[in-house]
């Protein structure tokens, strides 16, 4: 396989290599190198490949193996927070706008406390939006597993913040 083809038959996973590597490890910068990482195993065993088989499949095997890898060997800590803006319906009132930002930042604390798989699956899904294929991809996870964690995640956050702000 010479560079052209190599590049017209791997180049277009980028996006979803980047996104599994990303919802495994949650750093960017990780993500990108094992991306990286990724192309270069790719491109060293270019004449072995068959691109006529699953190659995204394979493809994303490789990142994932590689970001087990790192999360072993690093004890790795995803070292980025969540997004400091949960939106949460929007008012002019100042006393709901400060209720809805204790509300965000319960929001945010009960999703970091979910198991790492729950809030995983959860970011992909919901923040994400990455199809239950893609997320099959990036976990390893088949589809009925993501739906069943993906329910007990939300109903978690749900039972919780419902407790919290006295819904309950």
């Amino acid at each position: 396989m010479n560079a052209d083809e190599f590049r017209q038959a791997f180049l277009p996973m980028h996006a979803r290599l980047y996104r599994a590597a990303y919802a495994l490890l949650e750093n960017v910068q990780d993500a990108e190198d094992i991306v990286q990482e990724a192309y270069l195993k790719l491109w060293n065993k270019r004449n072995e490949l068959d691109i006529r088989s699953n190659a995204a499949a394979y493809c994303v095997a490789i990142v994932r193996n590689l970001c087990f890898n790192l999360m072993q060997t690093k004890r790795y800590q995803s070292e980025e927070p969540l997004p400091e803006h949960i939106d949460l319906g929007g008012t002019d009132n100042p006393e709901l706008q400060l209720e809805r930002r204790d509300e965000q930042a319960q929001l945010k604390a009960l999703i970091a406390s979910l198991p790492l798989q729950q809030r995983k699956v959860l970011w992909l899904r919901d923040v994400n939006e990455c199809s239950f294929e893609e997320i099959e991809q990036a976990t390893g996870m088949n589809a009925i597993n993501i739906r069943v964690t993906l329910s007990r995640a939300r109903k978690r956050i749900k039972e919780q913040f419902n407790r919290i702000i006295g819904k309950e």
